[in-house]
């Protein structure tokens, strides 16, 4: 499995843009929509990396030897066709009963009445057993449409050969949300960086490049921001909280922290600035985890984003759903709480170092099989993100302003355009994106 595979794979909420070509696809069915109400044949459409691909195959052969005569039959198609072809099976009538969505698309689905509610499925207690922020990621207005399988979020990475080369003491870094980093701080350690490294290497590189621009809202979150009114109506980006993100943000630029290339629309990943050694840290999100340990020829640790008024950090992972005419949707609501119960969900993330989304397996709960000493960083780091953020970042309009987020972060950071102009522009374009 290549890189760019699981880059798109695993972070599916940032990246909804990018390509690929997974191997081994079966191409597109589907299968709901019929009127047997009693059918124990569901059909369900999935993309994934190899390590997915396994997990889900084992859980589904579980799941049929614990209830007999039930037969889940297994779809895994190319992400970059994904969208469009349950687009094109959910207007046909014939969309698979069950399909992974990531939480930035889900919106979509779920505003516009193609998906199952699971109100009914799922007991008080039962919610219970989620994360808040990760149910709210599966709801819209108060119902939930899926439910929430996994999380990514990101971190910041450490190259501690390159960092004490700079004479800086890695081990004075932080490790846990208590002793985070302010931004005070972190500008500070940046600064240290700066004047310690080669003019070609940079302290930092940060991870909104192709497709990841939303991944600048965690320094508005940071911040005590938002960038929609509560009711989803309002902008609201254009306000002190904004103010101070983005010139937070911009002075990465002006003070030469990280790469010039590395903006909203450059062409190489963090990630990969980092495992070439151009940058001493980097925002990385827990998904390349494994990349990061076969490709690094360094020691490498993981510490906590850095934070202003409150943590934050990025959204990422997938939930899992049923369409409205689902086959059997009864039996569709019970495998979709058999794939998040603690057992099945453990299994899942353990398998492939993406992070629960149960109350119960925070923490060191799960041993991960790649990089388990730095892996709870980035289950802490999960902690951080709060059910508004949530809520934003799940509206339908979310696609739409991913766009502007690009376009004006660019022009702001290499463009010269002033502060002001940025969170007025982006204002109107959020505007126009939710009405």
């Amino acid at each position: 499995m290549n890189l760019t595979t699981k880059r798109v794979v695993g972070g599916a909420a940032m990246l909804a843009a990018g390509a690929l070509a997974l191997s081994g696809c079966a191409g597109f069915g589907g299968g709901g929509g019929n009127d047997d109400a009693d059918s124990q044949s569901l059909t369900f459409t999935t993309w994934g990396s190899e390590a997915e691909e396994i997990q889900f195959t084992e859980l589904i052969e579980q799941f049929e030897t614990e209830n007999e005569g039930v037969d889940i039959k297994l779809n895994v198609v190319p992400y970059d066709q994904m969208f469009s072809n349950i687009d094109a099976q959910l207007a046909s009538g014939d969309a698979p009963d069950l399909f992974r969505v990531d939480y930035g698309n889900l919106g979509v689905y779920s505003s516009q009445d193609q998906l199952l509610d699971l109100s009914e499925y799922f007991t008080e207690d039962e919610v219970d057993d989620f994360v808040p922020a990760m149910w709210e990621a599966v709801s819209y207005e108060g119902a939930p449409y899926g439910v929430p399988h996994q999380t990514d979020v990101s971190a910041l990475l450490i190259n501690t050969a390159m960092v004490e080369s700079a004479g800086v003491d890695p081990s004075t870094f932080p490790t846990t949300q208590e002793d985070a980093w302010t931004w005070d701080e972190f500008a500070e350690v940046a600064e240290q960086l700066r004047a310690g490294l080669p003019e070609d290497k940079y302290p930092f590189v940060y991870n909104w490049q192709l497709g990841g621009a939303p991944r600048w809202l965690s320094w508005l979150f940071q911040s005590g921001g938002t960038f929609i009114s509560e009711d989803g109506t309002e902008p609201t980006i254009d306000s002190a909280e904004g103010e101070k993100a983005l010139d937070f943000t911009k002075s990465f630029f002006e003070n030469n922290w990280v790469p010039p290339t590395s903006s909203t629309k450059g062409t190489v990943y963090a990630d990969n600035l980092f495992t070439e050694q151009s940058a001493a840290m980097a925002f990385v999100g827990s998904f390349l985890v494994p990349d990061q340990e076969f490709l690094n020829e360094f020691e490498w640790t993981a510490i906590p984003m850095p934070r202003d008024e409150r943590g934050a950090t990025d959204l990422g992972g997938n939930a899992l759903v049923a369409t409205k005419d689902a086959a059997n949707p009864e039996l569709a609501a019970d495998f979709l709480k058999f794939m998040v119960s603690a057992d099945a969900m453990s299994s899942f993330c353990a398998a492939t170092n993406e992070l629960p989304t149960r109350l119960d397996l925070a923490g060191d709960a799960i041993t991960f099989e790649i990089r388990p000493d730095v892996m709870p960083v980035f289950v802490d780091q999960a902690a951080t993100i709060e059910a508004s953020d949530v809520k934003q970042l799940t509206s339908p309009a979310m696609a739409a302003i991913n766009t502007a987020l690009q376009d004006q972060l660019e022009a702001a950071f290499i463009g010269g355009q002033s502060t002001a102009d940025t969170l007025a522009n982006l204002t109107t374009a959020i505007q126009e994106a939710i009405n």
